[in-house]
């Protein structure tokens, strides 16, 4: 039985597919390039290889690992086909995600046996984090969790009403105070609305521009604060929204909030629109942060928990 059939049904294997087929086109069809009329994994075919990587967005540092245990392999067995090559690439990059403690995620779980769940939502305007939200709010209701979204991006035109269309669209609770409120408080008070009303899961929404990096980190620090006064050791999880589309700048990204706050997972979004995916293992790799969602099309039900089997699997398939 394939990983496949055990763990994903046929829709999700064809999204996720389709999801990566960008990715696949550009990643493998210069890796069978760069293996094309060779006999052996030699030092020629590493250093093609390093490039297909990088140019994949895996980034320096990740595609600097890979290369290093690929040749510590050829090494080990003097004489290396080509045509174990997929396997090797395979092992080695869902032994990098082992590392990053990137967990084999079957469904939609809470972060947190403690109720209420708190979930803390960061990232970049514009990267598709109100609209993560709104997809992980349904499949919270999927499981029959009660959930409520806060609206904590206060700053930007149109942001409240966004997330209140998303809880009316998912059937969730919902609760605000405006714009151009204290973001501290709305957390805060969201908090107490999850308390008071027996919510299962409270999502909420973070700013994603404060005019400079200090303004956004002691921002994101005040919030967390806030949550904590009101209810000790949550938020229980802090995810971070990055949109695959955007390549290295994804990882600048990543480096920013990592400092500003204690991102606990990744979401990867819009990998049905770029050949870009191999960000998400450099990313992964780079910060030591699990990727927990990614985004594979535009549907409600296109949000699918992150498997690092299913993944490579997918890719190399």
């Amino acid at each position: 039985m394939s990983f496949f059939n055990k763990f994903f049904n046929k829709d999700k294997k064809e999204d996720l597919d389709k999801g990566l087929e960008k990715t696949k086109s550009n990643f493998f069809g210069k890796i069978a390039k760069a293996v094309a009329g060779k006999s052996t994994v030699g030092v020629e075919f590493l250093d093609e290889l390093e490039s297909v990587l990088i140019s994949s967005d895996v980034g320096l540092d990740t595609t600097v690992k890979i290369i290093e245990r690929l040749e510590e392999r050829v090494k080990k067995d003097n004489y290396l086909n080509t045509s174990e090559l997929n396997e090797i690439l395979k092992s080695t990059i869902v032994n990098l995600l082992d590392e990053n403690n990137t967990v084999d995620l079957e469904d939609y779980t809470l972060p947190s046996e403690d109720l209420p769940c708190i979930i803390l939502v960061v990232g970049v305007n514009g990267v598709g984090k109100t609209t993560t939200i709104g997809k992980l709010a349904w499949q919270y209701k999927q499981k029959g969790k009660k959930v409520v979204l806060g609206a904590g991006d206060t700053f930007r035109a149109a942001a409240v009403d966004q997330l209140k269309i998303w809880s009316e669209r998912v059937g969730c609770d919902f609760y605000s105070k405006g714009m151009n409120t204290d973001p501290a408080a709305v957390a805060y008070e969201t908090v107490k609305y999850a308390q008071d009303n027996n919510c299962d899961v409270a999502i909420i929404d973070t700013a994603g521009r404060l005019h400079t990096k200090i303004n956004l980190m002691r921002e994101l620090s005040k919030i967390k604060k806030s949550i904590s006064k009101r209810l000790e050791n949550a938020p229980h999880e802090v995810l971070l929204v990055l949109d695959a589309t955007t390549g290295q700048n994804a990882i600048e990204q990543a480096r920013h909030f990592t400092e500003a706050t204690d991102v606990s997972a990744l979401a990867l979004t819009k990998l049905d629109g770029t050949a870009k995916g191999g960000v998400a293992l450099g990313i992964s790799d780079q910060f030591k942060v699990p990727i927990k969602y990614i985004g594979v099309g535009e549907k409600i039900e296109h949000l699918q928990v992150f498997n690092k089997r299913a993944f490579v699997d997918s890719l190399f398939e």
